[in-house]
């Protein structure tokens, strides 16, 4: 019995013991709870959308052209006697770039004149006797065959003056050829030949492209072809074959768009293979930063400029299919709003056509502490044009 009686209490002292710990830690996770419940929301930070006129773009790529290239060759035959550029400069319309051995040229000109005064002597002779047999023929000192024979005398030395008037001419010319000048400003290319050598008609002297302005040409698909021309029907955007649509250009590592032209051409055909219709733009060049053969990008407007509603392209979020914000309503909770996205505006931005209004309070950083359905603390913020920071 007294063995019962011990083992019994020592069952109740057990049970206490056990009892204590449960309650024990009941209180514990109870208070850790409390803590839990008890922490502050996530702060992010929200703004309205970005209201802006815009225009909305269509880009392209291909590549800049000179405005004007020509190669330079000879219109005489000849030995080189002197270059006078230095390879790749700047040269003016104009300037000299090669002389030819003007010695035979000049020896052919002098000819040339001696002949025209000889014949000049002759028209002056067949004059004085023409006018001499006009007043002998009424005394019949002179027959009338006389007067025709010296009549045509003087249009035989008439012609023979124009001959030799025209011998002079070209020689003058061939002369003149000689000295090679740039035919357009630009920038010439290395020299081909060097002095001494005998050249012709065909031999390649050297190339100058014309650099201000310059061409930037690309292909246009049907598909954008034929939206510019419903856009035009509607009366939506320049026409694109009267220079007045306005393109701007950048190149390889530009982040803008520094360029501004113009469209000065469209083909007359698409090319069958390939669905494309060639276009070109003429851009200013002054400072000849650009040069023929680079890389670059265009864009032309698809539309008037508008007012749009604009948010950061890191405020958006890919849900399967569709693109969502979110949204923080009244009470400062989160909704997941599906937004229907526009054109890129440059510089992290995106135009946003439907989902949300301007009033909307969208958070633009925070994301990755922010979940739908969550409260919120909502710090107020500002979209700027410029903004490329990342949502965190």
């Amino acid at each position: 019995m007294a063995r019962m009686r011990s083992i019994a209490a020592g069952g109740i002292l057990i049970a206490a013991v056990s009892g204590g710990s449960i309650f024990g830690w009941y209180s514990s996770q109870t208070s850790a709870s409390a803590t839990i419940a008890a922490a502050p929301p996530p702060s992010v930070v929200v703004s309205v959308p970005l209201k802006r006129e815009i225009t909305d773009w269509n880009e392209f790529a291909g590549r800049f052209e000179p405005s004007a290239s020509v190669d330079i060759r000879a219109r005489v035959t000849g030995y080189l006697r002197s270059i006078d550029f230095q390879d790749g400069q700047i040269v003016e319309a104009g300037q000299l770039l090669f002389v030819v051995d003007q010695r035979p040229y000049q020896t052919a000109l002098a000819q040339a004149r001696a002949q025209r005064s000889s014949a000049q002597a002759a028209v002056e002779l067949a004059s004085l006797e023409l006018r001499r047999s006009e007043q002998l023929v009424g005394s019949n000192a002179v027959s009338q065959a006389s007067l025709d024979q010296r009549r045509q005398q003087k249009k035989d030395a008439d012609a023979s003056l124009e001959l030799a008037e025209a011998a002079v001419a070209r020689a003058q010319l061939d002369l003149d050829y000689t000295e090679i000048r740039a035919p357009i400003a630009g920038r010439v290319s290395n020299r081909r030949v060097d002095p001494g050598t005998l050249i012709t008609d065909s031999v390649l002297l050297t190339t100058i492209v014309a650099l201000d302005p310059i061409y930037f040409v690309f292909d246009v698909s049907e598909r954008d072809l034929l939206s510019y021309q419903r856009g035009l029907k509607k009366g939506e955007i320049a026409p694109l074959r009267d220079k007045s649509m306005p393109v701007e250009a950048r190149m390889q590592g530009d982040e803008d768009w520094p360029y501004r032209g113009s469209i000065d051409f469209v083909d007359n055909r698409l090319e069958a293979g390939s669905g494309t219709i060639r276009a070109r733009a003429t851009l200013p060049n002054p400072d000849l930063f650009i040069t023929p053969g680079q890389f670059g990008r265009l864009r032309m407007p698809l539309t008037r400029p508008y007012e749009a509603l604009l948010i950061p392209e890191t405020a958006t979020l890919r849900d399967q299919a569709d693109r969502v914000v979110l949204t923080v309503d009244a009470d400062n909770k989160l909704k997941a709003t599906k937004v229907e996205l526009g054109s890129s505006q440059g510089r992290g931005l995106r135009v946003v056509r439907g989902g949300i209004g301007p009033q909307d309070r969208i958070v633009i950083n925070g994301l990755m502490r922010a979940r739908a359905g969550q409260a919120v603390s909502p710090q107020a913020g500002e979209i700027e044009p410029s903004s490329t920071a990342l949502a965190n």
